[in-house]
């Protein structure tokens, strides 16, 4: 009788819910541990029907109490335990050291985020202890069933489809530390990753616009998301129209041969309407620095071929750009009124009966491997280069990001990161888009009053910046301004420790440092709430393979070099236009060599040395510029400071700070120094006093620029 219930809800959880089942079983079924992660009340239930596997059960005592749950239960052998019990996963060792194969949830409880919940030690510790073989089940859609858990106002479907992924296996050994607690801990971390890494291993492959129309169908495609300085919110439905209409008028009237095309715009909606719509028509979008200069704009237009640019007249105005607009030879500005002017009758009659109803159809055919982006590296050790990035490399950073990090409908994120940069066009621009979440696009990260005042006003519940502004942001907000923040999160430049400590101080938000490059698209690691370090910047993200290579003369860590989905396709340069240069490393190919040294400890966590470019050698010793600087914010730690290097033949070279301390001395450094004990070697020979620390437009310290000051001080 079980079995022949057992078909017949096969039949119709198939027919309704029309489940997906991708992979296949190992070939050996003793001592198997068969982990997934939790999204309805449905999930057991799929598990039983779609494996042909007769496996045990482990459910919380909790859902063994309900009369429905244990008539469904009636189907399969279960074991009811809590997961609080030190004792109940004994239970469970019995059950795999007599070779029946055990189902278990390692998160405890349904999600009710959308992401991964807490995942308990457990699980894992039964997984060493027994050397199980452990089969990653990934359960797909579930959540967005009425079984789910998720808030009442998140969008759900009747018979929304399901897909199971089955992972190839693996096994946690046990490990090495000194107590059984600290053990059981680390097992329980190796699980955490596993599950991450599979949330990401099942991501979809598709195209930037794919992607979109994706979540438009699970949000609902009225669901609102992007606001800007207009204060009008759009929705999926605006987005995708905007990214159709002006997709087609661009290439149409003005850049049917163009690659490349160029975008000058500010953080506005439309912005990124152009990014999904020229990509879904097989262009690439490159996203120009207009704080860069008529040089560097120059020089970012003859690599990338660009013929076109796309810019406001508006815009241009308002930020004084007319000059270096008319300066740039060779290119055809095409402006943002004039497109929205030149939309006829046939274009709208093909958006409504053609483009919206089949808008997949109304695609140029694309591979996740076309060039999505070209975005361009701020210049601060060098000319600048531009960085290709593919759709996979994008997805896949946004895809790994979300497998750490639970962004949902409910977050509203404040980016006034420029999206020409890769921190704010992933994580401030793509990222929330494709998950759901709102997003407030404001134009300048350099307004530091008003910034705070949108936190508040907005609602905003997640803040992006650099350590730089996000320091300013703090001096001047109110008390209250970011009361509603959860997640505020530091890259593109390393976290000052009197930043941390100061948004600790007057609001109670603990910042979570990150680190990237743009040559990763851009994140790399991040500190989440489940895994944090302070002095790190967290753990490398799922399904990045690193390799740390001695650097001579830096006695720890080395220089870091990386593999993974989210990096770029490669380099374009002035000195060879249009051609690109794929990824150099020593490791070979497919890896990028990240410049930077780094410490990785036993628990994954990734500490920054510092670039291998801003290290000093002093007589004979290696001194890192960093280390310098962070002597400096121990002295003094109201001002801004930042270190550089002049020739000396004698020593090799000297060491020059820089610095808004008027009363900073080299007395007060050696006098830190002694205390915090760092090197006499670390002490800069001179401190020059300037007013402002020199900026690039995506607020990192200007290092070309401090080099030639110090070369003429």
């Amino acid at each position: 009788m079980r079995n022949l219930v057992k078909s017949v809800l096969r039949r119709m959880a198939g027919l309704l819910f029309r489940v997906r089942v991708a992979g296949s079983l190992p070939d050996v079924r003793s001592r198997l541990l068969v982990v997934a992660n939790h999204e309805s009340f449905l999930d057991g239930l799929l598990l039983g029907l779609f494996l042909p596997l007769d496996p045990v059960f482990v459910v919380h005592t909790g859902v063994v109490r309900n009369p429905l749950f244990r008539l469904m239960l009636s189907l399969v052998d279960y074991l009811a335990v809590d997961p609080t019990s030190p004792m109940a996963m004994k239970k469970v060792i019995r059950l795999i050291e007599e070779g029946r194969p055990v189902v278990i949830f390692p998160e405890g409880r349904i999600t009710t985020t959308g992401s991964l919940m807490k995942t308990y030690d457990g699980p894992a510790f039964v997984a060493a202890k027994t050397g199980a073989i452990i089969l990653p089940v990934r359960i797909d859609g579930a959540a967005r069933s009425y079984f789910s858990r998720l808030a009442a106002h998140v969008p759900k479907r009747l018979f929304p489809q399901i897909s199971l992924f089955l992972r190839p296996t693996t096994t946690i050994p046990i490990p090495v530390a000194p107590t059984a607690r600290q053990r059981r801990r680390k097992a329980g971390e190796a699980m955490r990753r596993l599950m991450q890494d599979m949330i990401f291993a099942t991501r979809p492959t598709q195209t930037l616009f794919e992607a979109l129309l994706d979540a438009a169908d699970i949000q609902g495609h009225g669901h609102t998301l992007v606001e800007d300085m207009k204060q009008i919110e759009y929705s999926y439905r605006d987005l995708i129209k905007m990214s159709l209409v002006l997709g087609r008028v661009a290439l149409r009237r003005y850049s049917w041969y163009d690659r490349s095309i160029g975008l000058l715009l500010p953080n506005v909606a439309p912005t990124l309407a152009l990014i999904f719509g020229l990509t879904a028509r097989r262009r690439t979008v490159a996203m120009l620095n207009y704080t860069a200069g008529v040089d560097g704009m120059q020089a970012a237009c003859t690599a990338a071929h660009i013929g076109t640019i796309i810019s406001s007249r508006a815009f241009v105005e308002q930020a004084k750009l007319g000059d270096k607009l008319a300066a740039l030879d060779g290119v055809r500005i095409v402006w943002l009124e004039d497109l929205r002017d030149e939309i006829t009758l046939v274009d709208k009659l093909w958006l409504m009966a053609w483009a919206l109803p089949f808008p997949r159809a109304a695609l140029a055919a694309g591979s996740p491997e076309d060039a999505a982006v070209v975005l361009f590296t701020s210049g601060s050790e060098g000319k600048p280069k531009g960085v290709v990035l593919s759709h996979r490399a994008l997805l896949a950073n946004i895809a790994q990001i979300r497998a750490v990090v639970d962004f949902s409908v409910d977050d509203k994120i404040l980016n006034a990161l420029p999206l020409f940069h890769s921190f704010g066009l992933t994580a401030g621009g793509l990222l929330p888009v494709l998950a759901g979440a709102k997003v407030f696009l404001y134009p300048s990260p350099l307004h530091y009053r008003v910034i705070p005042e949108l936190a508040y006003d907005r609602n905003c519940t997640v803040l992006l910046g650099t350590s730089t502004f996000l320091g300013n942001y703090a001096k001047f907000a109110h008390p209250y301004d970011f009361y509603r923040l959860r997640y505020v999160i530091a890259g593109a430049e390393k976290l000052a420790t009197p930043v941390r400590d100061l948004w600790f101080e007057k609001f109670g938000i603990r910042i979570f440092e990150g680190y990237g490059a743009t040559e990763t698209a851009p994140v790399l690691a991040v500190n989440t709430p489940m895994a944090f370090r302070s002095g790190t910047v967290g753990q490398l993200l799922p399904g990045i393979q690193q390799q740390l290579v001695p650097v001579p003369g830096i006695p720890s860590g080395g220089m870091l070099h990386v593999k993974g989905p989210n990096l770029m396709s490669g380099y374009l340069r002035v000195t060879a236009p249009g051609q690109l240069e794929p990824p150099a490393s020593a490791q070979g190919e497919g890896w990028y060599e990240t410049g930077d040294v780094v410490e990785i400890d036993d628990d994954g966590f990734v500490k920054i040395v510092g670039r291998v470019k801003r290290f000093a050698k002093v007589a004979g010793e290696m001194v890192s510029l960093e280390s310098v600087e962070k002597l400096a914010a121990a002295a003094s730690p109201g001002a801004a400071h930042a270190a550089s290097t002049q020739p000396d033949p004698s020593r090799g070279e000297n060491i020059l700070l820089f610095s808004t301390d008027p009363a900073l001395t080299r007395e007060r450094l050696q006098a830190a120094a002694r205390d915090g004990g760092w090197p006499e070697i670390a002490v800069p020979r001179r401190v020059v006093l300037v007013e402002a620390l020199p900026l690039l437009g995506t607020g990192k310290i200007d290092y070309v620029t401090l080099k030639q000051w110090a070369e003429k001080a």
